[in-house]
C-alpha cells in the first residue's frame, strides 16, 4: 500500500525509484521522515500510550489526529481521517511518545481542535483513493492551461486530491497577489468538485517536488529541513565565496540554505582577524589587504607601489604586532621580516624495488623467455663459444655433434650454412672456418 500512495509513483502501483512494491518497510521514498528513536522503549505500567498519531499524506504534508476508541495503530497503517468536507486517507508515520515531542516542536496544542481518526481504511476507501490519485497529473496540466488562457501570472506546481475525491487542493507560486476567482469557477465546472487554492513559497515548492542538489545529495528541504531561514549575500562574503548567482542559487532560485550551515563557525574565526580595510605602514611603503585564508589564519598584503608584485602572507599574531607598532608611531623596515618560514618535513622514502627509475623497463631480465633473433654475425663480439654436446635427437639416430651458438643469438635461432659448400666435414654454426 505504501508504494501506491508514494508521491514518486509514476503509475502502475510501483514507485519510480526503489520498485519494492511496498515491501521496503523503511519509507525510503517519502519526504521529511522522522526516525522513531523511542520505539524500543517500554512505557511504565501505570502510563497509557499517547492517543495521538502523526499521519502523512502526499509529499511532505503531515498532520496530527486523535485515535478514537480502542483502535490500535502501527506505523504504515492506512487510515481514514476526519476532513472538511468528507474524509481523507493517509498513512500513519509516527506513533507513541515521539508524537508528543513532535507536537511540542511544531507548536501544536493537545486540545479539542485536533481531528479524529475514523477507522482503518477499507478496501473501498483505498480503491477510491487510488483512483483520484491517478487523476492528479492530468488535472495539473488542465489547471495550467486554464490559468494560461486567463493570463494569470502564477505557476501551478502540484495538485492534490482528497481521499474521497470531494476536494482538490491546488498549490501555486506567484510573485504578487493573483485574482483567481475566474480560475476557480472554471476548474470547479471541469472537475465537478470543490477547489482550494494554496499559495506556497519557492523553497516550499522545491521541497514538495524534490530533486538532487549540486552536492549530489537530495535537497535538504525535501528530506529533513523544515524551518527556512533567510539567507543573505553577506553569508557568502564571510565565507570568502565568489558572488556568482549561478553557483550560490539552488533549484528554487533563491540562495542555498547550506550557506547558513557553517556561517557561525566562520563568524567566530573572523573575530580574531583585523578589518580588511587595515593598512600597514612600513619604511618600504604602505601595504593593503589582498585576501584572507581563514583556515591557515593568514592574511595577504601587497604594497600599493607594487600592485603587480607577489603578496606577502602574514600570520594573525604577526599582523597584530605590526598594527601595534604603527599605533605607537613606529614603522618596520619590511614585511618580509614578519613572515614565518614554513617547515617542510622530509619524508623518509625507501625505494626497495626501483619503482621510481624511468629506465627500469630498459634493463634486460635475467630470467624468463628471451626474444627470438633471426641470426647473428658469426664470430662477433657476443660469441660465447660452443656449447656442450647434447644427446641424440628424438627425431632420428643421426648425431649432429656439438652445437655452437651463432652470433650470440638465443637458443633455437636459425642455423647458418657453411661458406665452403664442398666441405665434407661436419656442419657447424660457422664459428670455425673450413
Amino acid at each position: 500500500m505504501g508504494c501506491d500512495s508514494c508521491s514518486n509513483n509514476k503509475g502502475g502501483g510501483l514507485p519510480a525509484g526503489c520498485r519494492n512494491n511496498g515491501a521496503c518497510g523503511v519509507d525510503g521514498c517519502n519526504k521529511l521522515d522522522v526516525f522513531d528513536w523511542l520505539s524500543g522503549m517500554d512505557l511504565p505500567d501505570s502510563q497509557k500510550p499517547f492517543d495521538i498519531v502523526e499521519v502523512r499524506f502526499k509529499n511532505s504534508r503531515k498532520s496530527f489526529y486523535r485515535v478514537s476508541g480502542d483502535l490500535e495503530l502501527q506505523v504504515g497503517d492506512v487510515v481514514t481521517v476526519e476532513s472538511s468536507p468528507g474524509h481523507d486517507v493517509g498513512i500513519v508515520s509516527v506513533v507513541g511518545e515521539l508524537v508528543r515531542l513532535q507536537m511540542n516542536k511544531k507548536g501544536v496544542k493537545d486540545n479539542h481542535e485536533i481531528k479524529k481518526i475514523y477507522r482503518k481504511a477499507t478496501q473501498e476507501d483505498i480503491s477510491t483513493w487510488q483512483e483520484v490519485r491517478m487523476k492528479e497529473n492530468d488535472s495539473m496540466m488542465i489547471s495550467r492551461e486554464v490559468a494560461d488562457s486567463l493570463g494569470l501570472v502564477m505557476k501551478i506546481s502540484d495538485v492534490e486530491f482528497q481521499g474521497d475525491g470531494k476536494k482538490v487542493t491546488i498549490f501555486y507560486t506567484a510573485e504578487g497577489r493573483v485574482d483567481f476567482r475566474d480560475l476557480i469557477r472554471k476548474l470547479a465546472e471541469n472537475f465537478k468538485t470543490r477547489i482550494e487554492m494554496r499559495q506556497i513559497g519557492a523553497r516550499q515548492e522545491a521541497g514538495r517536488l524534490g530533486g538532487i542538489g549540486s552536492c549530489g545529495r537530495e535537497l535538504c528541504c525535501s528530506t529533513w529541513l523544515t524551518d527556512f531561514r533567510s539567507v543573505s549575500t553577506s553569508a557568502a562574503r564571510y565565507q570568502q565565496l565568489s558572488l556568482n548567482p549561478q553557483k550560490l542559487a539552488g533549484q528554487c532560485g533563491k540562495l542555498k540554505c547550506c550557506l547558513n550551515y557553517e556561517l557561525d563557525q566562520y563568524l567566530d574565526a573572523i573575530k580574531e582577524f583585523p578589518s580588511p580595510s587595515t593598512k600597514l605602514f612600513t619604511q618600504r611603503g604602505t601595504a593593503v589587504h589582498f585576501k584572507t585564508d581563514i583556515f591557515k589564519r593568514v592574511m595577504y598584503f601587497i604594497y600599493e607601489e607594487q600592485m603587480g608584485g607577489a603578496p606577502v602572507a602574514l600570520n594573525v599574531d604577526a599582523l597584530n604586532e605590526i598594527i601595534e607598532m604603527n599605533k605607537a608611531g613606529k614603522k618596520p623596515d619590511d614585511l618580509s621580516g614578519f613572515v614565518e618560514q614554513e617547515v617542510v618535513e622530509e619524508v623518509d622514502y625507501l625505494n626497495a624495488v626501483g619503482e621510481d627509475s624511468l629506465t627500469r623497463f630498459d634493463r634486460k631480465s635475467k630470467g624468463g623467455r628471451k626474444k627470438k633473433r633471426k641470426g647473428g654475425k658469426p664470430g662477433g663480439p657476443r660469441n660465447k663459444g660452443p656449447k656442450s654436446a647434447k644427446g641424440p635427437s628424438d627425431k632420428g639416430p643421426k648425431d649432429k655433434g656439438p652445437k655452437a651458438k651463432s652470433g650470440g643469438g638465443p637458443k633455437g635461432s636459425k642455423k647458418r650454412k657453411p661458406r665452403n659448400k664442398n666441405n665434407s666435414g661436419p656442419k657447424d654454426g660457422g664459428n670455425e672456418k673450413s
